[in-house]
């Protein structure tokens, strides 16, 4: 699990590399929760969610949002936050130019950076929103979302209740061209306390069914 350094517009971000065998292997890339909460690449989700990638045969980016970890800069918003993402995914894809396809997972405000990521970039072909906190950041670029994609979240999510994640994914529903998959786990808070295992068997479950059809 090779560190890495590499230039964003704050200055340098840290993360972590795992390169695949193949030379054509898809790219993911998986953005951590909100900074000032103690969200870290070294989170347990963002963990388990990378090596999920790396086992299916992708080259996979975990990096520290700016001010994290030994990152540069200071928290911005998101507005910085997302300009750090587009960078991470360049040097991802400098790094594989022969990538074949490309998929984004975040959780909870890492998961609203990646949906906004979805928007800007068109090679992006799947995303795993996990949590997406539907109430306390706005969500309507998505209009329309691009991709197909998993929505995953808590039942008994405190943080982001099920009813906001559930307007926002019949909205998304209604477009046509996608599918967007969602799964709600039994029991589980915002942070999947005690539930991380049926939080990873869906997003394991959704990751080889979407790459079933690849194939």
């Amino acid at each position: 699990m090779p560190e890495v350094i590499f230039n964003g517009p704050a200055g340098r971000l840290e993360g972590r590399y795992h390169p695949a065998k193949q030379k054509n292997a898809p790219i993911a890339m998986i953005l951590h929760p909100h900074p000032q909460f103690h969200g870290t690449m070294n989170h347990q989700i963002v963990y388990q969610c990378y090596y999920a990638f790396a086992h299916r045969g992708f080259s996979v980016l975990r990096f520290n949002f700016r001010g994290v970890g030994r990152s540069q800069g200071s928290f911005d918003h998101g507005t910085g936050e997302l300009s750090d993402a587009a960078s991470a995914l360049d040097w991802a894809q400098t790094i594989n130019p022969e990538a074949r396809a490309c998929w984004v997972a975040g959780f909870s405000f890492g998961a609203w950076i990646g949906m906004q990521l979805l928007m800007r970039r068109p090679e992006v072909e799947g995303f795993i929103s996990i949590a997406p906190p539907a109430n306390l950041y706005d969500f309507s670029f998505l209009a329309p979302c691009p991709s197909s994609g998993l929505i995953v979240h808590g039942e008994k999510d405190a943080v982001v209740p099920p009813k906001d994640v559930n307007t926002l994914v019949e909205k998304l529903k209604t477009q046509k061209g996608i599918v967007i998959d969602q799964q709600i786990i039994p029991g589980a808070n915002h942070f999947f306390d005690g539930k991380l295992e049926p939080l990873m068997e869906t997003i394991t479950a959704y990751l080889d069914m979407r790459l079933a059809n690849v194939r």
